[in-house]
């Protein structure tokens, strides 16, 4: 019942002084939304780049060879010299054979889809009818759609037949259709035409099997126009080893694990140790890295969690000031309400009662910028994340936090000038004027 009365008599106090109430919460009202705002930014853009991530395969693992970042010592004349890197260039022994991708597969078969191939054959450059544009050419195996979002919109992907028989058959944009060919260009009309693709100087025969949509990324800006678009174009892997001459073993190749993996990031390290002690454990040169989606998310996560709460710390030295403000207009409340005390004091009210009164109402009064603070950062922060593109999220842990601080901040900053209040002598405060 005590704290109730208490309550009421905070509320009589706060709009009896409504502008002296509202400038005194200024400082909560500013440093909680600017809080709010900051960590609503952040919440939404987190929660973005993981649902971007989870579209680009949340549930693929890439694995690729990496140099190990080892020194060794080197000697001159018998005598320690120094350490250095080692300068060491990687031949066919170091890549990953199919060998070695066919016995994961025998293994693992039952935690793995697919497993996609691709290396770069380099840029090409296309001519046709006085129009040319440049292509990025990749080669690729018939799974490699399982790991990436490639949408058709005419003719066929590449297939298994396509890899196995080094056939010249390629995959190209609407995008390279349009520019090679003219706008307006029925894509239909392209299959199976003959294009001649140069590649360092020497041209290369291929034959249009499939067009693609070409989708423009929405996190980039580019100042070229369409025809200066660098497009991907996509040939059978095998293909474009068979073209280059290279060496039949890869970089780096994606595994799509299937549902009965629960812990990507688990599996990752599954495979990652497995090749490594069985492939890798006598090269001092290069080992296996294993990473995903799931583990890229994590890491920039943190990153956007560390840099939003060092910009909400700084933003919360506000709040500091906003306490003092609280202090002081307590102080003045309790030099204007002197003669209340002492008559509650002579009425045989307890310093403990005095005491309770005044840091109730500088909670009210903390709580109550703190609520407003929290609606002024959310909108503010939802309005800043429509800008930049992505859907507002309620930092909820943020909300809750910021309830509780203000709070705390009311019986830090109000303790004093309540404790001031309880230890009055009534006889004096009776006979202040």
């Amino acid at each position: 019942m005590l704290i109730w009365e208490n309550i009421k008599l905070a509320l009589s106090g706060i709009l009896g002084n409504k502008m002296r109430s509202v400038l005194t919460m200024l400082g909560i009202i500013i440093g909680i939304g600017s809080v709010i705002a900051i960590m609503t930014v952040s919440t939404s853009l987190t929660s973005s780049i993981s649902s971007t991530f989870a579209g680009l395969g949340a549930n693929n693992v890439t694995v690729g060879v990496k140099k190990q970042s080892e020194q060794q010592e080197t000697r001159s004349n018998g005598m320690r010299f120094g350490f250095s890197n080692r300068q060491v260039s990687m031949d066919e022994d170091d890549l990953i054979s199919d060998e070695m991708i066919d016995e994961i597969k025998q293994n693992f078969g039952n935690q793995i889809t697919s497993v996609s191939l691709s290396e770069s054959v380099g840029s090409g450059t296309v001519s046709s009818a006085g129009n040319s544009t440049s292509i990025s050419v990749t080669g690729i195996n018939n799974n490699y759609y399982d790991a990436n979002d490639v949408e058709l919109i005419t003719g066929r992907y590449l297939t298994a037949e396509d890899v196995d028989g080094e056939k010249a058959v390629i995959m190209v944009s609407d995008l390279f259709i349009d520019t090679v060919f003219g706008e307006g260009t029925e894509y239909s009309s392209v299959l199976g035409k003959k294009i001649l693709v140069d590649i360092n100087n020497i041209y290369y025969p291929f034959y249009i099997v499939g067009v693609y949509n070409y989708e423009e990324d929405s996190e980039s800006f580019s100042s070229d126009s369409d025809d200066e678009v660098e497009t991907d174009a996509y040939i059978p892997i095998t293909t474009g080893k068979e073209k280059l001459h290279s060496s039949s073993g890869y970089r780096q190749f994606t595994i799509v694990t299937s549902e009965t993996v629960t812990d990507v990031s688990t599996f990752a390290d599954l495979i990652e140790n497995y090749i490594n002690r069985r492939y890798y454990a006598a090269n001092e040169d290069y080992k296996i890295s294993a990473t995903t989606m799931s583990t890229l998310t994590e890491s920039l996560s943190e990153t956007i969690g560390t840099v939003t709460i060092a910009i909400a710390f700084i933003a919360g030295i506000s709040l500091l000031v906003g306490g003092i403000g609280v202090m002081n207009i307590m102080l003045v409340s309790i030099t204007e309400r002197t003669k209340e005390i002492g008559t509650r004091k002579a009425l045989g009210a307890k310093n403990t009662s005095i005491r309770l009164q005044f840091i109730v109402e500088a909670m009210i009064l903390c709580l109550i910028g703190g609520i407003l603070g929290i609606l002024l950062g959310f909108g503010l922060g939802s309005i800043a994340a429509s800008v930049m593109g992505y859907s507002a999220a309620a930092p909820v842990t943020a909300i809750i936090g910021s309830v509780a601080f203000s709070m705390f901040i009311g019986v830090f900053f109000g303790f004093y000038p309540a404790n001031k209040a309880a230890k009055m002598d009534p006889i004096e405060a009776l006979r202040y004027e």
